[in-house]
């Protein structure tokens, strides 16, 4: 196996950064043994924060031995995107969402900041990834079920974050690249609705069986020795190249 701990996360954008949500979950587990759930640290305290949550990720990729990380938002967004506000990397982009979408600032609601905001898209704007799924969203189609909008809008500039914190000894996949080095922990973007029906939800909630899927689908499929099939997905030259900018689903292929 590649990896010594897999976490999977159910992302939540409602709110801000310090609120305390319910549909905020994590989920790990290790080498054998179902996940378990996760619980902030701060005694008393049932359900994590989006600033706790990404302290608990920096925490697990500074460990020693290889971790897996999947949430459940988009890393990126579409190149109509990145074309039209001239953003050619994925460092780039990070740094210029940040500065038009600053969700990582206390208060700072994703709704507060969609009126007029100068980085913006729409709904029918699709990344490769999305295009090559059933029934992944746009990262641009607000209110409705199953959106992923707002979650990608609160998460993106978490990730800019994390990455300024461990870029040094975390591949980010798979704007680092497809491939990953051995013994690199990985961080990568997830997506429940691929793994979640091939395993009974019992007494979880959704959003705690979400998170348990991915950190389930992770462990399963390193221990099965496949999980490298899924981090080269079958892409031709010019989609890797798109794919390095726009991201891509662990689990689509």
């Amino acid at each position: 196996m590649r990896f010594e701990k897999y976490i999977g996360i159910d992302y939540s954008g409602a709110k801000g950064p310090e609120s305390r949500l319910r549909a905020l979950q994590v989920y790990t587990a290790g080498r054998d043994g179902a996940p378990q759930k996760q619980s902030p640290k701060q005694p008393g305290v049932k359900n994590w924060c989006r600033r706790e949550i990404t302290q608990f990720c920096q925490e697990a990729l500074a460990q020693t031995r290889p971790v897996i990380i999947g949430i459940d938002h988009n890393f990126s967004l579409p190149m109509s995107y990145m074309t039209r506000y001239g953003l050619n990397s994925w460092d780039v982009f990070l740094r210029d969402f940040m500065h038009h979408w600053p969700t990582h600032e206390d208060y700072n609601y994703v709704e507060f900041l969609r009126p007029d905001n100068p980085r913006t898209g729409d709904a029918s704007e699709l990344r490769l990834c999305e295009q090559w799924t059933a029934t992944a969203k746009s990262a641009f189609q607000f209110d409705v079920n199953g959106s992923v909008a707002k979650s990608t809008h609160a998460g993106l500039p978490w990730l800019l974050w994390l990455r300024q914190a461990t870029k040094a000894h975390v591949h980010f996949w798979p704007f680092d690249g497809f491939e990953v080095p051995t013994g690199r922990s990985v961080i990568a973007e997830a997506y429940p609705a691929l793994y979640k029906r091939r395993y009974s939800q019992g007494a979880r909630s959704t959003d705690e069986h979400d998170a348990w899927s991915i950190a389930t689908w992770l462990q399963e499929t390193d221990r099965r020795g496949t999980l490298g099939r899924y981090f080269l997905p079958p892409l031709s030259l010019p989609e890797q190249k798109r794919a390095r900018l726009e991201g891509w689903i662990l689990g689509v292929s």
